[in-house]
C-alpha cells in the first residue's frame, strides 16, 4: 500500500484533488481562511503523517508539478504580449511604482520586526516575503536567512494578498486595470496573479509582469538597504 502512496499518479491524484476539493469548500463558505490553498496544505500534510511517507519522497512524485512552473511562466509572458499595447507611455510609471512597493515591502518589514524585538535571522528571512517563492528563496539563502521559514511566509502573503486586495482595490476605487494588475503581482506575487486572471486579462498580464520585475527589483535592493542601515 505504500508503494501506491509513494507512485507519482497517487500523488499527482492527492496535489489536485485537494486542490480542487479547497476550491469547492472556499466557494460554498466564502471564508478567506478556507482558501484552497490553505485547504490543500493542510490535507497534504495530514496525509503525509498519517501514512509516513517522508517529504523527499513526495517532492520526487510530484516532480511534474514543478516542471510545470517554467511553462506556467512562459504562458504569462505570451499573455503579456498580447497586451503590449498597455505599456506603451505606462513603461516609467510601471517601474516607479514596482520600486516604490519593493521599498515599502522591504522597509517595512525591517521597522516592524525591530520595534517587536526580532533578531537578525528573522528579519533576513521576511525581507522578501512580496516576492514569488524561488527568487525569495534565493533572496534569504545569500542574506543568512531560514530559506525554510521565507517559503512558508511567502506563501501566507500571495494566499492574503489574493484575498484581501481585491476589495481594499475597490475600497480606494481604483479603477485601473493595470494599476489592479501591478498591485497583485507586486504584494501578492503568484497567488495574486491567479486572482488577477479572475479579474480580467490586463490584470493578469500585468501582474505577472509585475513579479518579474519585483524579484529584481527586490534582489538589488535588499543589499543596498542593508549597507545603508549597517553606515548609521
Amino acid at each position: 500500500m505504500k508503494a501506491l502512496f509513494e507512485s507519482t499518479e497517487f500523488t499527482l491524484m492527492l496535489i489536485f484533488g485537494s486542490y480542487l476539493f479547497g476550491q469547492w469548500v472556499f466557494k460554498k463558505t466564502k471564508l478567506g481562511l478556507l482558501h484552497p490553498m490553505i485547504i490543500s496544505i493542510a490535507i497534504i500534510i495530514a496525509f503525509l503523517k498519517i501514512s509516513g511517507i517522508d517529504y523527499k519522497t513526495f517532492e520526487d512524485s510530484s516532480s511534474f508539478v514543478s516542471f510545470m512552473l517554467g511553462p506556467s511562466v512562459v504562458a504569462l509572458g505570451y499573455v503579456l504580449y498580447e497586451q503590449l499595447s498597455y505599456l506603451k507611455g505606462n513603461v516609467l510609471s510601471i517601474l516607479t511604482s514596482i520600486f516604490i512597493g519593493s521599498m515599502v515591502g522591504i522597509t517595512s518589514v525591517i521597522l516592524l520586526a525591530r520595534l517587536t524585538g526580532a533578531d537578525q535571522m528573522l528579519i533576513m528571512s521576511l525581507e522578501p516575503k512580496s516576492v514569488t517563492t524561488p527568487i525569495a528563496m534565493s533572496i534569504a539563502e545569500q542574506s543568512g536567512g531560514n530559506v525554510s521559514l521565507t517559503a512558508v511566509i511567502v506563501l501566507f502573503c500571495g494566499i492574503f494578498g489574493s484575498i484581501v486586495g481585491p476589495p481594499i482595490l475597490r475600497l480606494l476605487g481604483i479603477k485601473s486595470s493595470v494599476a489592479k494588475g501591478l498591485a497583485m503581482g507586486a504584494s501578492a506575487h503568484g497567488v495574486g496573479t491567479a486572482k488577477a486572471m479572475e479579474m480580467g486579462v490586463i490584470e493578469g498580464a500585468l501582474s505577472g509582469l509585475a513579479i518579474g520585475l519585483m524579484g529584481v527589483m527586490t534582489a538589488l535592493l535588499i543589499p543596498i538597504i542593508h549597507q545603508l542601515i549597517s553606515a548609521l
